[in-house]
């Protein structure tokens, strides 16, 4: 079974490296990711910490 918050997080941080995010996309996409840690499978978890990782480093997330 596909994990939807899962694809919805990755959804919400390529909406944010693809065009003008505002502030509100922002915090969907944390929100996001934070949501889809809750039923992640180990796999997945690596790669919303990576997927978190980008975005600190492109100073989209505090």
């Amino acid at each position: 079974m596909q994990n939807n918050l899962f694809q919805q997080a990755k959804d919400a941080v390529n909406n944010l490296f693809n065009g003008n995010a505002s502030e509100a996309d922002k915090r969907a996409a944390e929100s996001a990711i934070q949501s889809a840690y809750e039923d992640a499978s180990p796999q997945e978890k690596e790669h919303l910490q990576q997927l978190e990782q980008q975005l600190k480093q492109s100073n989209q997330l505090k």
